[in-house]
């Protein structure tokens, strides 16, 4: 069997910046490697819903927003299947199946699930306070068994995420280990494959304070203007202790060189800033003192600009032509859905519910009962 990748991202707003050096970016060089046999994308609506239930309409409408990034980013239809997840209802299936493999206590030590119900303010309480009646859905306690539902229905051999999902890639692993002894070799057990450029691993807001997100209100968008993004850029965190140019500066926990680390390309110093042959120059003069704050944004300024006019020009094009947009996920899905519907076959045979497909069950019944 050929290498498959499966990832995604759910459509609660348009993608950002964290979400181009995290995934994007790579999948666009994975589908033009010719490593790969098959590539999934999915558009996670069924998840999103999970914490979203009581703003439909917010999903609705953020699955085009989605599948623009994705074609403007250049991921291409003929290259990879680009589907929506509540359009392949295998999927739900296969989830319910592995629900019986997975315990209440392993899911609740599983890092990125506590992290997640930590962020959106849900409570694991028993008391009847304000803060305990915002409970945990079961819906998105159980994410870990969707992702693993979503990964092995298409056969993934590789799941790109960052470093933040890791222990949700382990734990589809540990349910393809259990689904596997129990019912005999069925499912093929996923590989993680991580960012090269550690500064992709998790992007930090333009505030400096978290992981960039849409709910802090602290990301620069795909779809944003060359004005919006000026904006943002100037307003980002830098050294509170570099005061003057003159002042010696820190890199670490600086929000400029952090972008930089992770956008920079040597190409950019003789295009937009020749007095450095690379960064680490830049860094060294920072540190030592005579490089100002407004130098180095209007530098990442422009490298932004250079990253994202073509995004933002392909963008445009698909935007003109929505029908299409709609067409290609739609087209995605059906082929989404007939390779789930294989993978969901085996399954039901491993787990010996294949009742109406098992002649040999039929036949044995027969003779038994005849009379």
């Amino acid at each position: 069997m050929g290498k498959i990748i499966l990832t995604g991202d759910r459509p609660t707003g348009r993608l950002h910046l964290g979400h181009y050096v995290g995934s994007l970016k790579r999948r666009v060089e994975l589908q033009n490697s010719g490593e790969f046999e098959k590539i999934f994308i999915m558009i996670a609506d069924a998840q999103a819903l999970t914490d979203n239930a009581d703003n439909p309409e917010k999903i609705r409408q953020n699955i085009i927003e989605v599948a623009l990034d994705y074609l403007s980013c250049g991921l291409d239809p003929e290259k990879v299947t680009i589907f929506i997840q509540s359009q392949v209802p295998e999927l739900c299936e296969l989830a319910f199946y592995y629900m019986n493999l997975v315990t209440v206590q392993r899911l609740q030590r599983n890092p990125t699930v506590k992290s997640e119900i930590q962020m959106r303010g849900f409570s694991e309480g028993d008391d009847d306070s304000q803060q305990a009646r915002k409970g945990i859905p079961v819906g998105f306690f159980t994410y870990p068994i969707s992702q693993a539902s979503d990964i092995t229905a298409f056969r993934a051999t590789t799941v790109p995420v960052g470093d933040d999902q890791a222990p949700m890639i382990e734990q589809t692993r540990e349910i393809v280990h259990k689904f596997n002894a129990v019912y005999g070799e069925t499912l093929v057990t996923p590989q993680m494959l991580l960012p090269e450029n550690q500064a992709c691993c998790r992007l930090p807001g333009t505030d400096g304070k978290a992981k960039m997100s849409k709910s802090l209100g602290n990301c620069i968008y795909l779809s944003d203007t060359s004005k919006e993004i000026k904006k943002k850029v100037n307003s980002m965190f830098t050294d509170p202790g570099h005061l003057q140019i003159t002042d010696p500066g820190k890199v670490e926990g600086n929000v400029v060189f952090t972008y930089l680390d992770a956008f920079c390309e040597p190409s950019h110093f003789a295009k937009f800033l020749p007095d450095y042959a690379n960064l680490e120059e830049m860094k060294e003069h920072y540190r030592r003192g005579g490089l100002g704050d407004g130098t180095c944004k209007k530098f990442l300024y422009n490298i932004m600009e250079d990253t994202l006019q073509p995004i933002r020009e392909r963008r445009s094009k698909y935007e003109q032509n929505i029908p299409l947009v709609y067409e290609i996920l739609r087209k995605g899905s059906e082929v989404a859905r007939v390779e789930a519907a294989k993978t969901l076959a085996d399954v039901r045979k491993a787990m010996k519910i294949d009742y109406f497909d098992d002649a040999e069950l039929i036949a044995e019944h027969t003779l038994k009962y005849k009379k």
